[in-house]
């Protein structure tokens, strides 16, 4: 069986064939973007980076709680204590966007935040904190999971890694779990500011070379610091890539509608699970 091919969130191209498995579109090597053709909007494109409003819409306790699917959505994930918080309001420009807390795995929730009436920011709770009592997190694990894995409208999920440590199995076993069920993501090894470049690269090639089998093509790679702001625009230019890529829709309020079923019906996603890859770390998590 062929390795299996990693589909960046930054690609474009359509699949010359493809076919419906179990309600999703299966994949072969590349993203599949909308049927209905590609619509560039510069006005649209600006906005993402200059960003102009970011407004807090629900924290959701479940995927059923969560907002309309209209808009494009990227979450941010990381292990607790992995600076998420200060990366959210570096990215946004609000100081008070996400609630920086000293105490790891505050985020018990799933944020939405809209940013410029075109897009939402997502903060997902972290994972790993040893505190948080073991049914809980369990029921965390379960919402983050049904929302990685059935939220139709997720473009990309920013998967957030300290690069002043070595490989930590906790982030392994989550990269592998993303893996493992096709969704988009990049790495972005944060705190680029507490460590030496040197110490740094050491880290994030340790960190690529242990799951390196696990892909054709390794996911993209950012490094970050919420201190001085370094890799905000890298990180943006993902997302205004990505929304660029969609089929346009109007800017105008939009309305709640009734929720579909989540499920095998859910027919818009873009990524499904591909051909078997090599075996990676046993992810047990139920995320």
């Amino acid at each position: 069986m062929p390795r299996r091919q990693y589909p960046t969130p930054l690609a474009t191209e359509r699949l010359a064939q493809r076919k419906p498995i179990d309600g999703f579109w299966e994949c072969r090597l590349n993203l599949v973007v909308s049927a209905e053709g590609i619509c560039c909007d510069r006005r649209r494109s600006l906005s993402i980076v200059n960003i102009s409003s970011a407004i807090f819409d629900r924290s959701a306790p479940d995927l059923a709680a969560c907002p309309d699917e209209s808009l494009p959505e990227f979450a941010f994930i990381g292990r607790s204590n992995v600076g998420k918080s200060s990366l959210l309001n570096m990215l946004s420009g609000q100081r008070d966007l996400a609630r920086v807390s000293p105490t790891p795995g505050f985020t018990k929730l799933i944020n939405f935040f809209t940013m410029n009436k075109t897009w939402r920011l997502v903060d997902l709770p972290g994972y790993g904190y040893a505190r948080v009592a073991r049914a809980d997190k369990s029921q965390f694990n379960r919402a983050v999971g049904d929302y990685l894995k059935h939220r139709p409208n997720l473009n990309c999920v920013f998967a957030l890694i300290d690069s002043s440590l070595p490989p930590q199995g906790i982030d392994l076993e989550f990269i592998e779990w993303l893996a493992g069920n096709a969704i988009p993501f990049v790495l972005v090894f944060t705190k680029s500011d507490t460590v030496t470049p040197a110490k740094m690269q050491v880290n994030i090639a340790a960190f690529t070379g242990r799951i390196a089998d696990w892909f054709e093509q390794l996911p993209e790679v950012f490094t970050c610091s919420a201190t001085t702001s370094h890799g905000r625009g890298e990180l943006l230019e993902v997302i205004k890539t990505a929304v660029a890529a969609l089929p346009f829709k109007s800017e105008e309020p939009l309305q709640e509608k009734a929720k579909p079923p989540v499920g095998p019906a859910m027919d818009s996603r873009r990524l499904s699970a591909t051909a078997p890859r090599k075996t990676g770390p046993k992810a047990t998590r139920p995320w």
